[in-house]
């Protein structure tokens, strides 16, 4: 199967029209490709299906973090969920506006808050008591108000994947509802505080929008208690984790999620802001690799690649299913014996994909779709391997982004520390 801007034209896998077995040939592989026009088409239809919604889209930075995609998801207007100082200074790098950027994460760091603070972000999504304090006390140090919003855990199941649900009274992120309300009104009193809004965050890659619209009725019920106490918050932050397609899911459209949570919100006058990721990217990217060798061990068959978990850990890591398809269209009558696509990570768990039918051999490019999300951020140089290239297609055009990394990258930061050397 093809996915997104992917498809097969005269043949030849391309990705916007571009074709990118040239890319392969040219860059190496493995090698990160991002359809930019993809990404931009995904945010422009998410705002318009918001339609006269006040609302703010913040990408969520984690997904991807490359300078190139923030700079110009920038210019289209995006703000930034960041969880990070690495993060607050990739969006301040890429020209983002710190006006639109809100910090989350449950272990921000004394040096994280104050850089964001000297920053003057749009808000701190807070994430436990003790981090509020010490927000307070850092910002009334450097006299001026830190805007808050409380990140409320509304113990709703997201019926995901166990490592990427965050909205269950047994996770480590928010506040319960209870401790929220009881703190909104200290946190107002505060002089080194500006409540600004109320958040949630209850999942990721999330297929119905019953859990979203339980989550936010919850949440809007505190938002209206508030009300009726005399605190009137500027915004309600619903987070991410709208599901997109890796195999056979069929999640909810941006007109049908937006369509729920206008329907929940019932005309209040809140500006509703969203925490969009993996749905703006991860259709829009793949992971393009070469076959070493095919192998053939006991009546099981491996194609043994040159991309690894260095380059792509969620099938290690998750299990997690990725279209796996040549760079060059099989013939209508081949049929490819089931293999497992594994790379050369001294691994068991190093597979990529399991019994695909492949047409291929030695030498033949093959792309993983599905991987412009949690893909490059997630790289490592386990084994002492350089993390790849990553190009973005633009208008037709390729934009190499990042060069692939060069062994001297990864020794430039250590030291041999011999007795009697510097």
């Amino acid at each position: 199967m093809t996915l997104g801007s992917f498809a097969y034209e005269g043949g030849i896998l391309c990705a916007g029209g571009v074709p990118l077995a040239p890319l392969a040939e040219r860059y190496g592989t493995p090698l990160y490709v991002y359809d930019f026009d993809a990404i931009a088409a995904r945010y422009e239809a998410f705002s318009r299906a918001l339609g006269d919604q006040p609302h703010r889209i913040c990408y969520a930075v984690k997904a991807n973090s490359n300078l190139a995609l923030l700079a110009r998801l920038a210019r289209l207007g995006s703000g930034f969920d960041i969880v990070s100082g690495g993060e607050l200074a990739r969006v301040l790098a890429a020209g983002g506006d710190p006006a639109k950027i809100v910090f989350s994460g449950v272990g921000k760091s004394t040096a994280e808050l104050k850089a964001a603070l000297d920053a003057n972000i749009g808000c701190f999504n807070v994430e436990s008591e003790p981090e509020l304090w010490r927000l307070a006390a850092l910002a009334e140090a450097a006299g001026v108000e830190a805007p808050v919003s409380l990140r409320v855990n509304p113990d709703v199941d997201p019926k995901t994947h166990p490592y990427i649900s965050t909205g269950l009274k047994d996770n480590k992120f928010g506040l319960a509802v209870d401790q929220a309300a009881a703190l909104y009104p200290r946190l107002a009193a505060h002089p080194g505080l500006r409540p600004v809004g109320i958040d949630f965050h209850i999942g990721s890659q999330l297929t119905t929008l019953e859990p979203f619209i339980d989550a936010l009725r919850r949440v809007l019920a505190l938002v209206d208690q508030l009300e009726a106490d005399g605190l009137t918050l500027s915004h309600i932050d619903v987070g991410g984790g709208l599901g997109v397609r890796y195999d056979d899911e069929a999640p909810p459209s941006a007109a049908a999620y937006a369509a729920g949570l206008k329907g929940a919100l019932q005309g209040r006058p809140q500006t509703l802001v969203l925490e969009p990721g993996r749905w703006l990217v991860a259709e829009s990217g793949a992971l393009l690799t070469t076959v070493e060798y095919e192998k053939h061990h006991e009546g099981k068959r491996f194609l043994i690649v040159d991309a690894a978990m260095t380059e792509l850990l969620r099938p290690a890591l998750y299990d997690a299913w990725h279209p796996i398809v040549p760079l060059t269209e099989p013939a209508a009558d081949a049929e490819g014996t089931p293999a497992d696509v594994v790379g050369p990570v001294c691994e068991s768990s190093d597979v990529l994909g399991r019994d695909r039918p492949l047409a291929v051999g030695e030498g033949d490019g093959l792309a993983i779709l599905g991987a412009g999300a949690y893909g490059f951020g997630m790289a490592s140089n386990y084994n002492t391997r350089n993390r790849p290239a990553e190009v973005l297609l633009e208008a037709g055009q390729a934009h190499l982004v990042r060069r692939r990394e060069r062994y001297e990258d990864q020794f430039a930061l250590e030291s041999l520390a011999l007795p009697g050397g510097e």
